[in-house]
């Protein structure tokens, strides 16, 4: 049931191609009680604190398709940060129906500032569209050399991403595969498939039956934070 999952990613498909076209995220916004959004890193004031940025590169899942910016899972993530004294700025940098080779394209305006973490939730639109799983995989690997060329001392992390299973067990396998191979291969940690235990089940999601709804957006969160709290006390040491 959890493979369902990788439709969330798709279902903005069109929406996600206009904005792609325009180069800006679907969804994030810049505030204290959520992520900033990834297009809004003006100059700051030389009294403004500044905390490292922990950016999230993803889809519609992470942009929060049908959802208030403030109720997106990076904007819940920036609260369970807040409300346990970690000091980050978490960014919202999805981009709905985007593909792993819109995100390799789109790294390098993503990147323009520093991050202390580079978070890559990225790759189940390709399972949707049946893309070939080493396409995927080979993205990927590029993805993690893009951001290590620009920022060598950023912290990297892969999100497990799933396919639909209409594709056969075959290519779900392989798929899968893949996320660990790549994170293997480049040296950087695997993190839990986002919508475990939200995918396929009606009550956290929207009425497309793939998109978290707002109590399904605080389960993808404390997905994350379970994850990413031990890896944002790392990056302190």
């Amino acid at each position: 049931m959890a493979l369902l999952l990788a439709l969330a990613l798709g279902g903005g498909g069109c929406a996600g191609d206009r904005q792609a076209a325009a180069g800006r995220p679907a969804t994030s916004e810049n505030s204290t009680s959520g992520g900033s959004r990834a297009d809004s890193a003006g100059p700051r004031s030389a009294s403004a604190t500044v905390r490292p940025r922990v950016v999230i590169l993803g889809t519609s899942l992470t942009a929060g398709l049908g959802l208030d910016p403030s109720a997106a899972y990076p904007a819940l993530l920036q609260r369970l940060a807040d409300s346990a004294a970690v000091a980050v700025e978490i960014v919202n940098a999805g981009l709905s129906g985007e593909t792993s080779a819109g995100a390799l394209r789109r790294a390098g305006w993503v990147l323009a500032q520093p991050a202390a973490l580079v978070v890559l939730e990225v790759g189940a639109n390709d399972g949707l569209r049946g893309v070939d799983p080493e396409s995927t995989a080979a993205n990927l690997r590029r993805l993690v050399d893009t951001v290590r060329s620009r920022q060598p001392r950023t912290s990297l992390a892969l999100v497990q991403m799933e396919a639909p299973p209409n594709l056969g067990a075959s290519y779900t396998r392989r798929f899968h595969a893949v996320y660990g191979e790549v994170a293997t291969a480049r040296g950087i940690p695997l993190w839990p498939f986002l919508l475990d235990g939200v995918a396929g089940d009606p009550r956290f999601n929207q009425a497309d039956g793939i998109h978290p709804n707002r109590e399904g957006a605080h389960r993808v969160a404390a997905n994350v934070w379970r994850t990413m709290q031990p890896a944002l006390a790392s990056l302190s040491r």
